[in-house]
This record gives C-alpha cells, structure tokens and sequence, in this order.
C-alpha cells in the first residue's frame, strides 16, 4: 500500500516503523524540522517537512495515488483539516487520531475512520496491567465488552472439560465465548468447537459480553481481588 502519514510524534513514530517493516510505500509529512530530520535519518521513506494543511503539500506527497492517510497530529483541528482534504482528493482510506470527543461528530460528518483519545486508551491499558494482572492483552468493544487473553491455571474450574461440558455445567456463561487456545507444544492457535478440551497452560482469548470481571477470571482459576 501507499500510505500517507501526517505526524511523527509518539503515535506516527510507531506507526511509521510498522508500515515500513510490513513492506508498505510511506510518505511522512511533519511540520516540526527536528521531528522530521530525524524520520529521515532512522527510515527509508520520503519525508515532507511542511503543513499538511496545505492541498499543495499534500498533492507533493502524492496524496491523489494514495491508498491511505493517517493524521496523528495532537491538534483536532490540523486532523480534521487533513481529513477534509483527503476527502476532497479521494483518498480511499482515511483514518485520524481524536483527542477530544467532543469533536467526534466532525469527524463523523466528514465520514472517517477514527481512533478515539488514545493518550485514555493507554492510560485503561497500564491501569488494567496493574489492577488485573491475570489478563495478558485485553481489547474493549463498545461500552461493556471486551477480548482478553488469560492462561489457564491448574484449578480452574474450566481445566479438563471440553467447551461443550463447560457451557452444559453453567460453567461458561452463555455471552462468553472462547474463541481461541494457544498451547505450548502446538505450533498454531486452536479455533476450540464444543469438543476442545481447555488445558492447564493454556493461553485463551475470550470474549465477553459484560467484560473481564472477577467472577468471570475466576472461571480460568485467577482470584483476585474485587
């Protein structure tokens, strides 16, 4: 893919590197010259020290033969303009950083695809590493669910039975559901059907409809405090 990335601070940095190693064309506009001298150094790309603001500056980073752009500015306003922009100029994919929510509907009129306050979401993640240190990675999904990984201990009232035993005891609610099974003498996850049997040691991705809580960590054999 062509990818257009507008910033290279703590959020286009990262993003930048990723696009690189996965073997994508990126073109990276940054206003500050420090920022964007050192993007050049560290990186095969081109890079375009100058306002993305600027229809012109984005036709010079070959906005109109692009696949994406990616605003990650910690200015609304430069991502929203950005945005406008890349609208007018049919950028097929167009994703921005939203710091504040109370501009959600902009982005919303403009029809893009957008990354909610991410500074928030950082902050909920390392909360989270600390509080319920039992969930190894965790994904929200709307209000109340979420995706998390957690290993299977020697206890837990899971350990031994299939997921078809588990849901027919009552002992895997109805609304979660285990949608994968890591296991360390297998090379590939498991896609667990009703006659899986869930293992000490493994590592399980699950999803829940009311999210990861106490009662439901129980269930993999994590008692933590409530």
């Amino acid at each position: 893919m062509y990818i257009v990335v507008v910033g290279a601070g703590d959020i286009g940095t990262p993003l930048i590197e990723i696009a690189i190693r996965s073997g994508n064309e990126v073109v990276v506009i940054e206003k500050d010259e420090a920022k964007a001298d050192r993007v050049a150094s560290e990186h095969d790309c081109l890079v375009l020290q100058a306002d993305a603001t600027s229809k012109g500056v984005l036709e010079d980073a070959g906005a109109t033969q692009a696949d994406a752009i990616v605003s990650t500015t910690d200015q609304d306003a430069t991502n929203i303009m950005v945005c406008m922009l890349a609208k007018e100029l049919e950028i097929p994919m167009i994703v921005s950083v939203v710091h504040n929510p109370e501009h959600m509907q902009l982005y919303r009129q403009i029809d893009v695809n957008t990354m909610e306050n991410p500074q928030q979401l950082i902050a909920e993640y390392l909360y989270r590493s600390v509080a319920r240190p039992a969930i190894v990675d965790y994904l929200r999904i709307g209000e109340t669910a979420e995706v998390f990984e957690i290993t299977i201990t020697e206890d837990a009232p899971i350990a031994g039975k299939t997921v078809e035993q588990a849901v027919h005891e009552g002992v895997l609610p109805d609304d979660v559901l285990i949608i994968a099974v890591e296991r360390a003498d297998l090379e590939s996850p498991i896609t667990p059907r009703g006659s899986t049997e869930i293992k000490p040691g493994d590592l399980v991705t699950v999803y829940s409809a009311f999210g990861a809580d106490p009662e439901l960590t129980d269930l993999f054999g994590h008692h933590e405090d409530r």
